[in-house]
């Protein structure tokens, strides 16, 4: 059985935040990972001011709907300090952004243990972030638009990497 992680940084949305959670809780992902300035739920040993983590909490819950509290997830400050622990624990760490060098998606073969990044809404993943990663991939488009919003790209990525175990633990 592979391992799956969903690394989210510098989101700003608290909406896309709580989609992701939700489809990662439905998709089996191991674990979600809020790093930078991402939005992220309420936590056990929280530092943020108390009304901010339960104003972001309330909001990422109204997409999220439950799933902030069933699906495990992470806030890393330093994504470079995550990849790094993440490549130590024998992840392969992939890019979901449009570059020259990207693999389109029905053609990427998970590893055992895969990890994807998805980035800020409208300016991508930087590019000190991508140099950490392994491949990048690309959602083929088939219309005038050049993206989409980062959590339908993070559901379809993740959807091709996990549809095989999910399909099998019907």
């Amino acid at each position: 059985m592979s391992t799956v992680a969903l690394i989210t940084h510098n989101l700003r949305s608290t909406h896309n935040v709580g989609s992701l959670l939700r489809t990662a809780e439905g998709l089996g992902v191991d674990m979600v990972y809020f790093t930078g300035y991402t939005p992220y739920p309420l936590s056990p040993d929280d530092t943020r001011l108390p009304h901010l983590s339960a104003k972001l909490t309330r909001q990422i819950h109204k997409t999220a709907l439950g799933a902030e509290l069933t699906q495990p997830w992470a806030h890393f400050e330093d994504i470079e300090q995550l990849v790094s622990k993440l490549k130590k624990d024998g992840f392969k760490v992939c890019a979901l952004e449009q570059t020259k060098s990207a693999v389109p998606l029905p053609n990427f073969v998970p590893a055992d243990k895969t990890a994807v990044i998805v980035g800020n809404e409208p300016d991508g993943i930087d590019s000190q972030t991508l140099l950490l990663c392994d491949t990048h991939l690309v959602i083929p488009m088939k219309g005038q638009k050049e993206s989409f919003n980062v959590a339908q790209a993070a559901a379809m990525c993740l959807y091709h990497i996990t549809v095989k175990e999910v399909a099998s633990s019907k």
